[in-house]
């Protein structure tokens, strides 16, 4: 049992940063993000990568925040730079064939972190297909079909800045439920949600593994 423990406690320091990164910046603490980024470069992040999760969570937390973190990377670049620091700048995203339906890539992609088939719009989705829309084409076509960063490290992502913020308990869920399809372990989420409990705040981290129970119970079942 404590082997398989060891093989499933796998974030690495760059995944750490990643945690931290995005719940600092879904909550607009500045201060300590600016610190984050640094150990996110020292740990081997490349500064598109980082931009990369910079630029995701605005579709979480909003454009402010997503563009005060943006700001605050510039900041860090430059006092690194000025201090003789050379980070690696990384691969730029790839072209993305625009011949294909914005709308199906989305869907397909969203099929493949849930699992689940999509036959018919239900909820939220049904009732304002406009954001059903938003959704499939931006979200998860237009981000998540660069592939800067894999699907594993985009709900690593997601996932931290869900569980920063409060109120959305509901998303959060659903999100834990992809990120574990992306091969992220429970083990690893209760890691990460250590790091918001450090970062952010025992409150939210408790609501978090309250909210991964679920998840978990919900898959014994099926």
């Amino acid at each position: 049992m404590s082997a398989q423990i060891s093989i499933n406690k796998t974030l690495n320091t760059q995944e750490q940063s990643i945690i931290t990164i995005s719940a600092l910046t879904s909550i607009g603490d500045i201060d300590h993000l600016k610190v984050e980024l640094n150990n996110g470069l020292d740990s081997g992040l490349t500064t598109n990568e980082i931009k990369e999760i910079l630029v995701q969570l605005y579709a979480y937390c909003g454009f402010p925040r997503s563009l005060n973190g943006i700001n605050a990377f510039m900041a860090v670049v430059e006092e690194r730079k000025a201090k003789g620091i050379q980070d690696k700048e990384g691969k730029e995203a790839s072209k993305i064939d625009n011949t294909l339906d914005k709308y199906q890539s989305g869907k397909q992609n969203l099929q493949k972190l849930t699992g689940i088939e999509e036959k018919e719009l239900k909820g939220a989705n049904a009732f304002a297909p406009a954001i059903d829309t938003f959704l499939k084409e931006h979200l998860f076509a237009d981000i998540f079909n660069r592939d800067v960063l894999t699907f594993k490290q985009r709900e690593l992502i997601t996932i931290s800045a869900l569980a920063s913020m409060s109120g959305v308990a509901p998303q959060l869920q659903a999100h834990i439920g992809m990120g574990m399809n992306t091969g992220i372990t429970e083990t690893q989420l209760l890691e990460a949600f250590d790091l918001i409990e450090k970062n952010i705040g025992k409150q939210q981290a408790d609501t978090a593994k309250k909210v991964l129970t679920k998840v978990i119970a919900a898959k014994q079942n099926k």
